[in-house]
């Protein structure tokens, strides 16, 4: 692995933002891990979280020039992500939405720097169903900009459905519909290898490999 998604992988850990046992997932799946970003709540955490997101985006090459983070978790991950690039000599725009439309005030849905002309960069902790993915994409096309990928903490690997052929996962699913790229900063898979070198791990590799046999996506 690389070593943002290794140390990725320890500040979840760390703090406990991801985290073992027996969780019943929205989707009513009952999972042996879950991850909650949210637990990234101090300015420490979310510093070294953002140097994560940086470097995997760093890596997977994209060009984009705005930052986006939808509501909710998207917005500090976004702002994060801004100021991190900002230490390194890029200053980003950076944007969000509402979860609903404003009617007094500046009003509207949309915050901060004007998205028209620009390459959006969507930032957002993970992908589940791609409900609020595909509405972040319908606010950035009628405000006028284009995305150019989407950025998440852990890309679970999981099929919507596990009775669909192919068993794509809701990333997979997202960016081939829209064709843009999805980058993960970690995966499933990092996760399974990771543990596979952690001594206080080493017990949940057998539970996490069922797991992914059972509702893993292909490709």
């Amino acid at each position: 692995m690389t070593d943002h998604r290794t140390r990725f992988l320890r500040l979840a850990l760390d703090a406990r933002a991801l985290r073992f046992g027996d969780f019943v997932l929205k989707s009513g799946r009952n999972s042996p891990y879950f991850f909650n970003a949210g637990r990234f709540d101090s300015g420490t955490a979310l510093a070294g979280l953002a140097g994560c997101y940086a470097d995997a985006i760093d890596a997977a090459g994209v060009g984009f020039d705005l930052l986006f983070g939808p509501a909710y978790k998207g917005i500090p991950l976004a702002t994060a992500l801004a100021c991190e690039y900002a230490a390194r000599g890029r200053d980003l725009p950076v944007a969000f939405n509402r979860k609903e439309a404003k009617a007094h005030g500046e009003g509207g849905t949309l915050i901060g720097a004007p998205l028209d002309g620009r390459r959006v960069l969507i930032v957002d902790d993970v992908i589940t169903a791609g409900t609020a993915i595909r509405g972040a994409l319908g606010l950035i096309a009628a405000a006028g900009g284009t995305v150019a990928g989407i950025v998440i903490a852990l890309d679970r690997q999981e099929v919507v459905d596990e009775h669909a052929t192919p068993r794509q996962s809701a990333a997979q699913a997202v960016a081939a519909a829209h064709a843009v790229p999805v980058i993960a900063v970690a995966t499933l898979d990092d996760l399974l290898a990771f543990a596979t070198q952690s001594a206080s791990l080493s017990s949940e590799h057998a539970r996490l490999l069922d797991y992914r046999a059972r509702y893993g996506s292909q490709g």
